[in-house]
């Protein structure tokens, strides 16, 4: 099942290694246009101007909503695993999983109760797996056989009105809640006697592995398109051997609607995303894998708008119809 999702050349694909990705050459590569730079560093410039959806309480809000990820990311997993004053159950056998179609049901639900929009369950494909951590050491998840791929739905109340702070709010907070979600799922795994690796944007790529278990599609945005919410959402999974029966996705992995549909190419104010009819085998930049037949994005183009605009931006996200958000202006989200 896994590879029929996608159309891959064998000869070109290799897993890809973290230290090409831009949020990894960011603390790790001398050689990057934005090394050690914070995408905030234009702020009091900006604040100077009192735009719109660039003011001091957009700002302030965008930050707090960061925190908890940020000192999830840098918080090493065993310190963060040997955490908690619960540690009466360690030595107990493992839970004995009679139905993995069961444990599966179960898993969903405990996923939901801790927030999670969708989940989905697939096996591990080790295609997805990065080769190299960012600090270029091996990654190896031989001891891991399913993954539990999760989506947070970004909160639409403060989108619409991309690329502002306002709207980047969005981004920050669903983070940080992808961060509780991980962390609360993988220590239920834990507590029943199995491993677990919590997982955001580390370890693996976690869109191919959100459409191997049956979360969406990709599309011409770079971004998994769901049903439910479109590519309204955020990603993170758990790695795991706790007995599963995975989801069964059927078809092709991209969305056909998009072949017509170029929105989000006509919104993108720097030109980062293809307008090809048809998906291919064309990379756009250094930090694509090469290898897999899809329509590849710019990163490059889409990070150095960040540092100009001084936050993220969401603006193909808005403009995708699967989204469904409304356009509005920031005051609104204040209700000023």
């Amino acid at each position: 099942m896994g590879n029929a999702l996608f159309e891959i050349d064998e000869k070109v694909y290799r897993r890809y290694d973290w230290r090409k990705q831009l949020f990894c050459r960011t603390d790790m590569d001398p050689s990057f246009e934005h090394y050690k730079q914070e995408v905030y560093e234009r702020m009091e410039e900006y604040l100077k101007e009192n735009k719109e959806g660039y003011e001091r309480i957009d700002y302030a809000l965008n930050m707090a909503a960061w925190k908890l990820y940020e000192m999830f990311k840098h918080i090493p997993r065993d310190e963060l695993h040997n955490m908690g004053i619960f540690h009466s159950g360690d030595n107990l056998p493992p839970y004995e999983v009679e139905d993995p179609k069961e444990m599966s049901k179960i898993i969903k639900k405990v996923a939901s109760f801790f927030g999670a929009s969708l989940t989905g369950i697939a096996r591990i494909n080790e295609k997805w797996i990065y080769s190299n951590d960012c600090q270029g050491n091996p990654i190896d998840v031989k001891d891991y056989k399913y993954v539990i791929v999760m989506a947070i739905e970004m909160n639409p109340e403060p989108m619409g009105s991309s690329p502002s702070v306002t709207t980047a709010c969005s981004t920050a907070i669903g983070y940080a809640k992808l961060s509780f979600l991980a962390i609360h799922v993988a220590q239920f795994i834990r507590y029943l006697g199995y491993k677990a690796i919590e997982s955001i944007n580390d370890t693996g790529l976690s869109i191919p592995m959100a459409i191997e278990a049956g979360l969406g599609k990709l599309g011409r945005i770079g971004l998994l398109v769901t049903p439910q919410f479109g590519s309204r959402v955020q990603l993170c999974k758990v790695f795991t051997d706790l007995p599963l029966e995975p989801d069964n996705p059927q078809g092709s992995g991209i969305l056909d609607a998009c072949k017509k549909c170029k929105l989000c190419a006509i919104a993108c104010e720097v030109g980062a995303i293809s307008f090809d009819d048809e998906p291919s085998f064309k990379v756009q930049s250094p930090t694509n894998n090469p290898g897999v037949k899809k329509w590849y994005i710019n990163p490059e183009k889409c990070y150095n708008f960040w540092y100009e605009n001084t936050t993220d931006c969401s603006t193909c996200i808005e403009a995708c119809p699967y989204s469904r958000v409304k356009k509005k202006n920031p005051h609104e989200f204040w209700g000023l």
